[in-house]
């Protein structure tokens, strides 16, 4: 999309369903092998009382919705600015919601707000994004 197309208001999401697969896959890539993702009985014994998805495997759907919808391709990430607010579990299905709160024309820069929810509709992440715009 280019940055003349693009809009305050305009808006594109993903849903995507947490599996332990995706979690492990995330864990060796990263080399994030902390217990509280990978290790279920630590998981159940923690204040959570199961495994939970990593924080930044969460942040990877805002850059999904970022990278391939709005902006979309060709656009360039510059900054994000998150808070984990709630934890992600195994089977949590999360809404991820990027919205265009302001465009900047003269640099080329868009602004979004960026927020997961789970199916409960509460919200696990919410964070701003900068992206660079190619016209």
């Amino acid at each position: 999309m280019k940055l003349s197309e693009i809009k305050v208001g305009d808006k594109a999401s993903i849903r995507k369903t947490v599996t332990e697969g995706d979690v492990y896959t995330y864990a060796g890539i990263t080399g994030d092998q902390n217990p509280m993702h990978v290790d279920k009985l630590y998981g159940e014994a923690s204040q959570f009382g199961s495994r939970i998805a990593h924080g930044m495997f969460t942040a990877g759907y805002v850059s999904a919705v970022l990278g391939m919808k709005l902006p979309g391709p060709g656009c360039i990430y510059m900054s994000q600015e998150m808070r984990f607010v709630a934890p992600v579990r195994f089977g949590d299905t999360i809404d991820t919601v990027c919205e265009v709160i302001e465009v900047i024309p003269e640099k080329k820069r868009v602004v979004l707000s960026t927020t997961c929810t789970n199916q409960d509709g509460k919200d696990v992440l919410v964070g701003k994004a900068m992206m660079y715009v190619p016209e």
